[in-house]
């Protein structure tokens, strides 16, 4: 507060104290008359005589001067209530303001954090949201109920474990992939809702927002044109979309995500449920890891932690000692590797009651460059170099070695698989256009 306003009460009071006029008082020798008025001034002139240092003695009217003051003390007292009530006003609105403003930002955080998601859902702000690239939107139901024709059976355009994934239409220059799971997956639900709102990379999916309704739980991810990486490769087309230069580039996306994840996030994630269904392609088949509900910081062996992942994906060391390191996912990404060199599912049900594995189906045949040729997907086989296809089996094999410590970093595998892929394709192997437009067809 500025001190003129607290000095403002004193200075009127003053002001008002030696502005006053004095009120008009009869002389006393006008009132006297006669031989009174000549004795006084007799006795005057004889006190004067006698006292000639001596003043007259001015005559102070207690009732007018009590008057004043109180007149001045009500103005006073008028006007500093006056000030309190304005400050107060002006506290309280702050104070509002402030609380406001921090229940926003404690809701921003909250959204961004994933540690408490709160039940409020908001109308979505596009543009809001594309400004704001570290947080997510909180979608209204409502929205994603009409984008998505009431999650009609039409606009299924995939599944994530459990959970089916929809096409939503918010308007005819805005898609969007909605993931419909419930309450019984809250723990993985804010778990990705954690990750994917601080992680930002290019081969990773986006989350653009997500949505809490009753006992529904969904999120909401940037549309993928091509789906996921199985329905391309075990789908009706049979991976007939991708030949061999695309699918190098797809394990050179998928390497890079993992390379981000084990080496420059800090603390270092394990994504822990690395598979074919959790990779998704773009309109131009550009790959993008999805699906965070399991990930976990590089390291932890918490007794607590559920034991999770998908068969035929899940290492060895997870299976018996419940192990998990950045090593666990080099182990899947192995397998994810072996799909896309042969075509076939991570397990293959042999029999009524008997299912076999990729790898222990394909380890014997991938370290006999005789044989290899062999177990090739008939959509890809003869279209590559041999070295490079030995190459590629090469890692595919030290990936999916049982023990931890003979499988390689990511980093030496994304460097390995680099020098396969065409510049165009964001590789740095240099082809001539007509191999590079032969081996596009």
């Amino acid at each position: 507060m500025n001190l003129h306003v607290l000095f403002l009460p004193i200075v009127l009071f003053s002001a008002f104290l030696y502005a006053a006029p004095e009120p008009a008082m009869p002389s006393i020798s006008a009132s006297l008359h006669g031989p009174q008025r000549e004795s006084i001034f007799q006795f005057s002139a004889e006190a004067e005589a006698e006292s000639p240092g001596m003043s007259e003695t001015p005559i102070v009217h207690h009732q007018n001067l009590n008057k004043r003051i109180l007149i001045a003390l009500i103005v006073c007292s008028t006007l500093l209530g006056g000030i309190f009530l304005f400050l107060s006003y002006v506290w309280i609105n702050r104070h509002k303001y402030l609380k406001r403003s921090s229940r926003k930002s404690q809701e921003n955080m909250e959204a961004a954090n994933g540690v408490s998601i709160n039940t409020v859902n908001v109308k979505f702000n596009y543009s809001r949201m594309a400004d704001k690239k570290s947080s997510v939107a909180i979608f209204d139901f409502q929205l994603l109920e009409a984008a998505t024709d009431s999650f009609s059976k039409n606009n299924i355009v995939g599944e994530s474990g459990s959970r089916l994934v929809y096409r939503a239409c918010f308007d005819e220059h805005f898609q969007a992939a909605v993931k419909k799971g419930d309450s019984d997956a809250d723990r993985e639900f804010e778990n990705e809702v954690n990750w994917l709102s601080k992680i930002r990379h290019q081969n990773i999916v986006k989350l653009l927002g997500y949505c809490i309704h009753g006992e529904s739980r969904f999120l909401v991810y940037e549309m993928m044109g091509n789906g996921s990486l199985e329905t391309q490769l075990h789908g009706p087309n049979h991976g007939s979309s991708l030949n061999w230069h695309l699918r190098l580039r797809i394990a050179v996306d998928v390497a890079r995500a993992l390379e981000y994840l084990h080496e420059h996030c800090n603390p270092p994630v394990v994504h822990r449920d690395i598979k074919s269904s959790n990779v998704l392609l773009d309109s131009n088949f550009n790959a993008k890891l999805s699906d965070f509900g399991l990930a976990i910081t590089s390291g932890m062996q918490d007794k607590n932690i559920k034991m999770s992942g998908t068969l035929g994906y899940v290492p060895p060391e997870y299976i018996s000692h419940g192990k998990l390191t950045d090593k666990s996912d080099v182990y899947a990404f192995g397998v994810v590797l072996l799909e896309l060199l042969t075509g076939r599912k991570s397990i293959e049900k042999m029999l009524s009651d008997q299912y076999q594995s990729l790898v222990t189906w394909a380890m014997p045949q991938l370290t006999d460059r005789s044989k290899l040729p062999s177990i090739l997907d008939p959509e890809i086989r003869d279209t590559m170099d041999l070295k490079h296809l030995y190459q590629v089996a090469a890692v595919a094999v030290l990936c999916v070695q049982p023990e931890p410590s003979y499988r390689p970093l990511i980093t030496d595998v994304l460097h390995s698989l680099i020098p396969l892929v065409p510049v165009e394709l964001g590789g740095s192997l240099r082809l001539t256009e007509s191999v590079f437009a032969e081996n596009s067809n």
